[in-house]
């Protein structure tokens, strides 16, 4: 047996003693949270032993998060063939600090993995909107809006979901008198009878179980119930202020058998008292079985450990004979999985026409569609270039070890027949320029989803800038690489321009890349990127999100470009500022924000980088936890040595006389370093 094998099966000898072992009835009581047993994802939070499963804003946002609990539980046996009844009680409560301001809801589930982050809204955070045939769950849903693409019946109601949210039985709690949005603490029970089939839901406003359920359903879940499954709760909201906590849980399966003993010398009853065993003779024959077991149980660990150094041992001798291209390319993607080149053909339909979502500096964007997984994707297709390729590692290397919400996250890879392809999760609003310039039906962009915007994109720089264990410079922040979700929350991506850095470092580069109109007046100077140049990107975002104006735009009427930083600043300077508002609202937004949003997006883009705050700071403005910064009613100026290879003023001129839209100008200067 070869060493791969032998491995394999150790492996299998240890999952199958311990599925012997957790075949078994269980019971757990948590009055309180505890972060050693829960795991947390998306924008849940623990605090004081209760889980707050959605983001505590006091403005309309999308929040989506989860609570698991980390071990799996056993629901099935199948030596037995037996699959386990459950209990469960937890308390919950739904509050608000805006009434009006409800949804979506929240709901305790069961699935068969732990990993469960749905889509915010109406998804409940259970449901991933880009892989609507992949949900595998069961859950109680708690609704407190009624969604019609789900079949919802009304704004208050409880649910049985099995992998959709569209329910197998609903009923309105208010008919027991209780409001699921009251802000009461809410006492529920879920039980499953897998003998009588049943499950039934109770409520109530005390800790007492009522007699009568709220709704029962007869259903089997055997065919749902997997051997192992996880249990946990998730909540969400789309333009909503409403919180959902849950306080403490317990839960226990019945109906497993208990585990026979290996041997049973008397048919001894249960009350009877156990006598105590005899003491074994000293027969030289037990002696010997004791050295021989003795010696199994030394030698056991012993020899897998060696086991484990001879695979260890090849492998690493395999991976120095490699080609070091490819060795390169298969440490930079530990994390994504690696597509065949024919898997992608066929997902885009051979990279058609009628696929593209897009076209950037890197290549061109197609929608996949992957029907064995259940997913929907987008994959950036380039040519291998040589410097193609370096972009293509860069972008690779930094995405892979980032985890954040805000951030589009990156399924997988390609490398082959000379291309080079990266696998994205799909955004089905496209990217925010598109959203913002192109109006549907005539419609804007809503405010609560650009205010929304402008925070989860503070979230998400703030993230690459100071908690990432090294510093990423994104260096080509605009609105054609910030995605929008199903939600419309941001994900920033296009990192072939970031660079890596050491935190306390000072960077280092020889090229000016990025885009006219969000580059920062020093960066254009020197060539160096930092995280002050990102600020400044950013800044010029947000006076898009509250203007509706791109960067530059041509004059028609004065046959001249406009720069949309000074066109904001003139009307801060006449105090006048609210007037840079985007018409097409027609004044539907909360003036307080909007003029936040336009003062912090003048303090990003101030000339002098010194002033400019951190994108932390910008991320506690927004979420009303600091000031906002003193911006001067005069634009600061600053003056440039004559060393500067290329004046944006050229640069300008340059695309008005080859007539190239703004949003694809990029440029890329030696720079004076």
């Amino acid at each position: 047996m070869n060493p791969r094998n032998l491995l394999g099966f150790f492996v299998f000898f240890i999952i199958c003693s311990h599925s012997l072992v957790s075949s078994e009835n269980i019971t757990l009581e948590f009055p309180f949270f505890t972060p050693q047993d829960f795991t947390l994802l998306g924008d849940s939070t623990l605090r004081s032993g209760a889980v707050r499963l959605t983001r505590e804003l006091r403005l309309p946002s999308s929040s989506s998060g989860s609570v698991i609990y980390n071990y799996p539980i056993a629901f099935f046996n199948p030596e037995t063939n037996v699959t386990a009844s459950f209990s469960t009680r937890f308390s919950f409560s739904v509050d608000n600090i805006n009434p009006s301001s409800y949804g979506d809801g929240l709901a305790f589930f069961l699935s068969p993995n732990n990993r469960r982050l749905g889509s915010p809204g109406g998804y409940l955070g259970l449901v991933n909107s880009s892989k609507l045939t992949q949900n595998r769950f069961i859950a109680i849903e708690f609704d407190t809006r009624q969604n019609l693409g789900f079949n919802d019946p009304d704004d208050n109601h409880v649910g049985l979901d099995i992998d959709s949210l569209v329910s197998f039985k609903t009923a309105n709690p208010i008919l027991q008198a209780i409001n699921l949005k009251s802000g009461n603490v809410i006492s529920a029970w879920v039980d499953y009878l897998n003998e009588k089939r049943k499950v039934e839901v109770f409520l109530s406003y005390s800790s007492f179980k009522p007699e009568n359920p709220l709704f029962t359903v007869d259903i089997d879940l055997s065919d749902y119930l997997k051997e192992f499954m996880f249990v946990g709760f998730s909540a969400s909201t789309e333009g909503s202020t409403e919180l959902h906590y849950i306080k403490n849980w317990s839960f226990q399966t019945l109906g497993f058998r208990p585990v026979r003993p290996r041997t049973h010398p008397h048919n001894v009853s249960d009350n009877s008292v156990p006598l105590k065993p005899a003491t074994p003779s000293a027969d030289p024959r037990n002696r010997h079985h004791k050295r021989i077991a003795l010696g199994l149980w030394i030698s056991f660990p012993a020899f897998f450990c060696v086991v484990v150094l001879v695979i260890g041992w090849v492998s690493v001798k395999k991976w120095r004979s490699m080609q070091t291209g490819m060795s390169s390319e298969a440490e930079l993607v530990t994390g994504p999985r690696q597509f065949s080149y024919k898997q992608l053909k066929s997902a885009t339909e051979g990279f058609r026409q009628s696929r593209v979502l897009g076209h950037g500096a890197f290549g061109t964007v197609y929608k996949a569609f992957f029907v064995d997984l259940g997913m929907v994707s987008a994959v950036k297709r380039s040519k291998h270039t040589h410097e193609g390729k370096a972009e293509f590692l860069a972008e690779l290397s930094i995405i892979a070890c980032l985890r954040h919400k805000n951030l589009v996250q990156l399924q997988g890879w390609c490398a082959e027949k000379g291309e080079l392809l990266l696998v994205y999760e799909f955004m089905p609003n496209g990217s925010l320029d598109k959203v913002l310039y192109k109006a549907e039906n005539g419609n804007p962009l809503k405010w609560a989803y650009r205010y929304n915007i402008a925070v989860g994109l503070a979230s998400a720089l703030t993230y690459l800038h100071l908690e990432c264990e090294q510093q990423v410079i994104h260096r080509d922040i605009k609105s054609s690489n910030i995605m929008l979700d199903g939600s419309y929350n941001a994900r920033l991506g296009d990192f072939g321009l970031a660079r890596l850095m050491d935190h306390g470092k000072s960077p280092v580069t020889t090229l000016t890349a990025g885009t006219v109109g969000y580059l920062a007046p020093e960066y254009l100077q020197c060539g160096k990127a930092t995280e002050k140049t990102d600020v400044f990107s950013y800044g010029v975002v947000l006076l898009e999100l509250a203007s509706g104006r791109k960067p530059i735009e041509r004059d028609a009427e004065r046959q001249k470009t406009v720069n949309l930083v000074d066109w904001v600043w003139r009307l801060y300077s006449e105090g006048n500022i609210l007037a840079a508002a985007d018409k097409r609202m027609n004044g539907e937004f909360e003036e307080a924000e909007m003029k936040k949003l336009l003062l912090v997006g003048l303090s990003c883009a101030n000339p002098d980088s010194v002033e400019r705050p951190s994108m932390r700071k910008v991320f506690q403005i927004l979420n009303n936890e600091a000031e906002p910064s003193v911006v001067p009613r005069v634009k600061p100026s600053l003056s440039f040595s004559n060393s500067v290879p290329l004046s944006i003023d050229e640069i300008v001129s340059d695309w008005e006389d080859c007539g190239t839209p703004e949003s694809q100008l990029e440029i890329r200067v030696g720079s004076a370093v």
